[in-house]
């Protein structure tokens, strides 16, 4: 009967993994941000937590020097994902749309890519990982969509080829 309660628990434990469950003491010292000035352009992006506790990723998207992009990356150990078939991710966004990115390395030089509209309230994102598209600065490449067996690193990214102020707010981010 023991055995059996183990061995129940550890599937339950398994339908799961986090990946960043954010709250007022969350480390985000490994979320970085990204923006077009690395090409020359002249967005500005922010990352921070908020007094309850959500990811806050913010700024201004801006057109000038050709540049039109800011990302905020997340980058991990490299967890094996091969049980799970999903991203569920709670956020809030300003009705504008993103892009979640994936990189199965951090050495690829392109992410699996998958976009999304916000609709300015609390929801759940769900992104099941066979509709993840490889993708290098914004062209869709020739291969296979998100084969789901490991990741590095996670993303989000506004580039709406327009000038914009933006916010997304994010809760959590799990595996499924």
């Amino acid at each position: 009967m023991k055995i059996f309660l183990i061995l129940i628990t550890f599937v339950l434990i398994q339908t799961t993994m986090t990946l960043f469950n954010f709250n007022t003491t969350a480390d985000i010292t490994n979320w970085k941000i990204v923006d077009d000035v690395v090409m020359g352009g002249r967005s500005s992006g922010l990352f921070n937590l908020n007094k309850e506790g959500h990811g806050v990723f913010e700024g201004r998207v801006s057109l000038e020097n050709n540049g039109g992009f800011s990302m905020v990356q997340y980058t991990f150990d490299s967890k094996k994902v091969d049980n799970f078939s999903k991203f569920h991710i709670k956020l809030k966004g300003d009705g504008k749309a993103y892009q979640f990115r994936v990189k199965t390395s951090n050495n690829d030089y392109y992410s699996y890519v998958f976009s999304f509209e916000t609709n300015k309230e609390w929801e759940t994102i769900e992104i099941p990982f066979n509709n993840m598209y490889p993708a290098f600065r914004g062209r869709k490449l020739d291969a296979e969509n998100y084969p789901g067996k490991k990741i590095e690193m996670i993303a989000f990214l506004i580039g709406n080829k327009k000038a914009e102020s933006f916010k997304l707010e994010i809760e959590s981010i799990n595996l499924k």
